[in-house]
């Protein structure tokens, strides 16, 4: 029988899928379609200091190979998010929950990754500071080494729990980004984010989006972050949550063998909302075509084949 367990900075997943933040919301929706408990951990929404709105709609397109979204992290604030989400998470999902944090300054940054300090069903907390979809904070904070590292630095001086930064594929070298949040004292990384892009209306002869660019997720991604995923894993030795465009079992297990310990399933979810399901219980007979008795052996294995 195929061990499908991980560990991530000493917190043990049952197994390695995790939903990705924004795609998942606070997981009520989901647990309406499956038991919450097969998953290994799910990020929750993008979470900042104060509410808020998000980007002005239209906010979704349709791409080739998957979508563009400018929502501009929707949400209800820390604070409520800790008194009524995180409470409600603990009765769907019995086990460590990632808790996915945006700021617009570092001291904010910071702010939010203390109070989650009492959070007992938290286990990681991820901080996004790659996001392409708001106009301060979140992407320019993940595209300067020096930016990165300085919130990094401030996040782990403010947790009691691991901290995984949430890198940008919008960058020259993102391996460059995650030595300095390595060298900063991060926990592990999470990559990657939505690629900038943008589609334009014909008809008006203007941007379908209201915000003009969005992120690109979906399949036409997957290689771009696997290769990501292979650069940073030969450029720091942390662990490394794989993310974009996985939408399958190998894909699971592709990413691994490229570096990541775990993997994130963001578009997917939302195309069908029974794909980390379906994943989770193709992933012990690709495991066994692989030779794999423990899934996590895969992890950087074909940086040694």
């Amino acid at each position: 029988m195929v061990n499908l367990s991980v560990e991530l900075a000493g917190v043990t997943l049952k197994n390695p899928v995790i939903p990705a933040s924004g795609t998942f919301g606070y997981g009520r929706e989901f647990a309406q379609v499956y038991d919450l408990d097969i998953l290994g951990s799910f990020s929750f929404k993008g979470t900042t200091a104060q509410p808020r709105f998000g980007n002005p709609q239209p906010r979704i397109a349709e791409a080739p190979g998957g979508m563009l979204n400018a929502v501009g992290l929707q949400n209800p604030g820390i604070d409520r998010v800790i008194e009524e989400e995180l409470p409600s998470i603990a009765r769907l999902f019995h086990g460590p929950v990632i808790a996915n944090i945006g700021g617009n300054t570092v001291d904010e940054y910071a702010e939010n990754c203390r109070k989650l300090n009492g959070c007992e069903n938290v286990g990681l907390i991820e901080v996004n500071i790659s996001c392409p979809n708001v106009h301060c904070g979140g992407k320019n904070f993940g595209s300067d080494p020096r930016s990165a590292a300085e919130v990094t630095r401030a996040v782990k001086a403010a947790s009691e729990k691991p901290v995984f930064m949430k890198l940008s594929p919008n960058v020259t070298d993102i391996a460059e980004i995650a030595r300095a949040c390595a060298d900063a004292g991060a926990d592990g990384l999470c990559l990657i984010n939505t690629l900038l892009g943008m589609r334009i209306d014909l008809k008006r002869r203007r941007p379908l989006l209201a915000n003009r660019t969005g992120g690109l997720s979906g399949p036409a991604v997957f290689p771009v972050a696997l290769r990501m995923v292979w650069d940073v894993y030969e450029a720091v030795d942390l662990p490394i949550i794989g993310c974009g465009g996985v939408s399958s079992a190998e894909d699971v297990c592709e990413m691994m063998l490229a570096g990541a310990s775990a993997v994130e399933v963001g578009a997917a979810n939302l195309r069908d909302p029974a794909a980390c399901k379906t994943i989770i219980e193709r992933l012990p007979g690709v495991c066994e075509a692989l030779g794999a008795e423990r899934i996590s052996d895969l992890t950087g294995g074909a940086h040694h084949a």
